[in-house]
């Protein structure tokens, strides 16, 4: 049923609560995993002086998105789980729900750190957005702190 699965990461301790339930879903479908992680480009600051600050953090963001995913999939491929690491750049769930559907994902498995009130409108729920944006089944896992 499930031969490519994706779970997305984002760095957090949450995030990575999703990870056992997708590594369960690999090992009952004997499916392949992509971890992927997505390296949010910042909207244009209001103070332009600051657009500066935030293009010359990017390639320091990008490559601490690579050591961690890379980190990740050097600790599954030692337990022998069929798997690849993959970072973009781009809006967190726009870029996911279109990275599974040019890749040919059957599932996405991502935590949702649960926000609420203006928490939630301040930085909105990309489990949500991906949920609506994807064009296969989404499981959500429930992060707990």
């Amino acid at each position: 049923m499930y031969k490519r699965i994706l779970c997305t990461l984002d760095g957090s301790p949450l995030a990575e609560q999703a990870l056992p339930h997708a590594l369960a879903m690999v090992q009952a479908f004997d499916a392949s995993l992509t971890l992927l992680r997505v390296v949010e480009i910042p909207p244009m600051p209001l103070i332009p002086e600051m657009a500066t600050v935030e293009i010359e953090l990017l390639p320091q963001l990008q490559q601490d998105a690579e050591t961690y995913i890379n980190q990740k999939v050097a600790e599954l491929k030692e337990e022998g789980i069929p798997v690849e690491g993959e970072v973009i750049e781009g809006r967190a769930a726009e870029a996911i729900a279109d990275y599974a559907s040019d890749h040919d994902v059957d599932l996405i498995v991502m935590a949702t750190h649960g926000r609420s009130g203006l928490s939630r409108l301040a930085f909105g729920s990309v489990a949500d957005r991906v949920l609506r944006l994807a064009s296969c089944p989404v499981l959500l896992v429930r992060a707990r702190e």
